[in-house]
C-alpha cells in the first residue's frame, strides 16, 4: 500500500519483514547519523539532478556538533549547503527517535516550506525498510508513525508558542526583522528549557548587527552555551582566489566580506564608524528586567546625570532614558530604561526613582511634543530640582541655563542645531575611547545610526538610545554643564593632542609656555545600598 497514492511513501497500516541484514543495517543508521546521511540521503544538485548526499568536511562536524550539543550556532558564507545539511540531520531525528517534535523557522513561510521540502524528497528515496508509515504530510507538517513530527513556519512569537519542541531550527536568523528577532526568543525559549535534552541549532549568513552577532559574540566571550561552527568560503571545493575575483566584479567588495567572509557590517554611513563599532565591547546587565538593564549600581561620590527621550507610548517608539556617570573621562552608561507601552503619565515616575538613586542625578528631558509633560511632571508634582533648563540667546542660540531666568524652559527641544552638534561630540567621544557604551540595545542602534540627507537617523526600527546619547554629548559641551561635573572634553582631548605631539618632537625639545589645567574633585553623594530599586 501507499499514502494517498504516493507509492515513494508507506502508510501507517503498511508492515514490513525485516532481513537480519537490514535489521543490523538500521542499527548502525539509527547510531550513527553521519554514516545514515552518506550512505542514504539523496540530494538534488543543480548540475546533476539527484545525487547521494556526498559531505564535505564543515558540514560531517555540523552534524558532529549538532549530535553532541544542545545548543548550536553557525555563521556560515552563502550556497555552501547549510541547509541542506540540517535537512539531513533532522530527518535522522525523527526517523530514529519515537514521539520527537522538530520546528523549522525561517525568515518567510515559503523558506521554511522548502527546507521541509528538502526533508520529505530526501525521505521518499530512502529505502521502505528505512521510512516511517505516514500519518500527515502537507508542505507545512509531517507526522510520522512513531510519533514523530516536524512543524514548518515563518520565525514570529507566536510560531511555537504553546507547543513542546526537542529540536528548534532557525535558518537564517540574521535576517529575520530586529524587532522579531528578541521577542520570538522571549516567548520560544520556554519550549526549549522544559527538557534536558531539547535543542536548538542556529545557521546564518551575518547581516549587520542583531541578535544573531550578540549570540555569537556571546558564545565567544562565553556568556552563552552555544557552541560555534564558522565556515569561510575558502573550505568549500573549487572556491579559490580566482573564485573570489570573479564574485567581487560581479557584486561588491562590501558583499563578498558579508555574504562571504562572513563580517558583521554595518551601513557605510553610520554616524561612528564600521571599522570602530565592530570594536566595541558590551556588557552583561549585573541587574535586570523587561525594561530597566543596570551595569554599575549606584556609588557614593560619584556624579551622574540622565537624558530622557519620550514617545507616545504606541508600541512602536519608546520612551527611553539613559544614566551617564560623569564623574571623569570616559564617560559610562551605568543604566537604561526603554519602553514602548508605559504611558507619559506614569513615565516620569521611573525617572525620579532612578534619579534619587543615581545620587540625586541631574535630569535633562528632551520636551519635543509630549517631553514637555514628563519634564513638568518631574519639576512640578515630584518636585524634583535637579533639573536641566534651556534658553534661547539670538547669538549662541539654544543653551543650558541656571534655573528659570529670562526665557528659560525645561528641557531641550531636539533642533537641528542641537542634533548637528551632539553628533559631532557623540562620534568624537565613542572613535576617541572617551565613552564606554556597554549597553547592547545602544550598540545595535548605533550600527543602524546612518546619514539621511544632512542629519542622521536609523535605517530601520528605533534610535531613542542613540538620541540619548547624542544629546548627553551636547549637554556635556554646555558651559554650565562643565562648571557642575567638573571635566572639560575639549580640554582633554586637547591635552591629550599636545601630549601626542610632544612625545613625537621629543628630540628637538619641548616649549614650556606655563600653562596648568586643574580638575577639581566631584561633590560627594551619598547612594542607597539595597535592591529593592531594580524591582520596577
Amino acid at each position: 500500500m501507499a499514502y494517498n497514492g504516493n507509492q515513494n511513501l508507506s502508510s501507517v497500516r503498511d508492515t514490513f519483514e525485516f532481513t537480519r541484514e537490514q535489521i543490523v543495517e538500521y542499527a548502525k543508521c539509527a547510531r550513527d547519523p553521519l554514516y545514515f546521511i552518506e550512505k542514504y540521503i539523496k540530494i538534488v544538485s543543480v548540475d546533476r539532478g539527484l545525487v547521494p548526499f556526498e559531505m564535505w568536511g564543515f558540514q560531517q562536524d555540523i552534524v558532529k556538533q549538532v549530535e553532541q550539543n544542545r545548543f548550536v550556532i553557525c555563521k556560515m558564507p552563502r550556497q555552501v549547503g547549510k541547509t541542506t545539511t540540517v535537512a539531513a540531520i533532522l530527518l535522522h531525528y525523527v526517523l530514529f527517535n519515537e514521539n520527537y517534535s522538530v520546528a523549522i523557522l525561517a525568515n518567510k513561510l515559503s523558506q521554511a516550506r522548502e527546507i521541509l521540502g528538502r526533508i520529505q524528497l530526501a525521505f521518499e528515496h530512502l529505502p521502505k525498510w528505512l521510512q516511517q508509515g505516514v500519518v500527515e504530510w502537507n508542505k507545512g507538517y509531517v507526522e510520522l508513525a512513531n510519533g514523530s513530527k516536524i512543524l514548518a513556519s515563518a520565525t514570529s512569537s507566536s510560531a511555537i508558542r504553546g507547543t513542546s519542541q526537542n529540536l528548534v531550527y532557525l535558518d537564517e536568523f540574521a535576517f529575520v526583522p530586529n524587532h522579531l528577532q528578541q521577542t520570538f526568543f522571549q516567548s520560544v525559549y520556554p519550549t526549549i528549557s522544559s527538557g534536558k535534552t531539547a535543542k536548538v541549532v542556529i545557521t546564518s549568513t551575518p547581516k549587520g548587527m542583531d541578535m544573531f552577532y550578540k549570540m555569537w559574540v556571546d558564545s565567544e566571550e562565553g556568556r552563552n552555551d552555544y557552541v560555534r561552527v564558522d565556515v569561510h568560503w575558502s573550505q568549500v571545493p573549487g572556491r579559490d582566489d580566482e573564485w573570489k575575483a570573479e564574485t567581487i566584479r560581479n557584486t561588491s567588495e562590501e558583499q563578498f566580506r558579508e555574504e562571504f567572509e562572513c563580517e558583521f557590517l554595518g551601513s557605510a554611513a553610520t554616524l561612528i564608524s564600521g571599522t570602530k563599532l565592530k570594536t566595541i565591547p558590551y556588557k552583561t546587565p549585573i541587574k535586570s528586567n523587561e525594561h530597566l538593564k543596570v551595569y554599575y549600581e549606584p556609588a557614593q561620590g560619584r556624579s551622574y546625570t540622565i537624558v530622557a527621550d519620550t514617545s507616545r507610548g504606541i508600541d512602536k517608539d519608546y520612551c527611553a532614558f539613559v544614566v551617564f556617570d560623569v564623574t571623569e573621562v570616559p564617560y559610562k552608561v551605568v543604566a537604561k530604561y526603554r519602553n514602548n507601552q508605559i504611558s507619559t503619565l506614569i513615565y516620569p515616575n521611573f525617572i525620579h526613582q532612578l534619579a534619587r538613586l543615581y545620587n540625586s542625578a541631574y535630569v535633562l528631558v528632551e520636551s519635543n511634543d509630549v517631553g514637555k509633560q514628563v519634564a513638568d511632571i518631574l519639576y512640578h508634582d515630584f518636585e524634583y530640582e535637579s533639573m536641566f533648563f534651556t534658553a534661547n540667546d539670538p547669538k549662541y542660540g539654544q543653551h543650558i541655563s541656571a534655573g528659570f531666568k529670562g526665557n528659560a524652559v525645561l528641557g531641550v527641544k531636539t533642533s537641528k542645531a542641537v542634533k548637528r552638534i551632539g553628533c559631532s561630540n557623540f562620534k568624537t567621544l565613542v572613535e576617541s575611547d572617551k565613552f564606554e557604551v556597554n549597553d547592547f540595545d545602544l550598540l545595535q542602534e548605533m550600527f543602524r545610526f546612518s546619514a539621511k540627507g544632512e542629519s542622521y537617523e536609523a535605517e530601520e526600527g528605533n534610535d531613542d538610545l542613540v538620541m540619548c546619547c547624542v544629546l548627553f554629548a551636547w549637554l556635556i559641551q554646555q558651559p554650565y554643564v562643565k562648571e557642575l561635573t567638573n571635566t572639560d572634553l575639549r580640554m582633554i582631548l586637547h591635552a591629550e593632542s599636545e601630549s601626542a605631539i610632544e612625545e613625537s618632537l621629543l628630540p628637538f625639545g619641548i616649549i614650556d609656555d606655563g600653562m596648568d589645567v586643574h580638575v577639581e574633585q566631584p561633590i560627594v553623594a551619598t547612594a542607597r545600598n539595597d535592591d529593592s530599586w531594580i524591582s520596577n
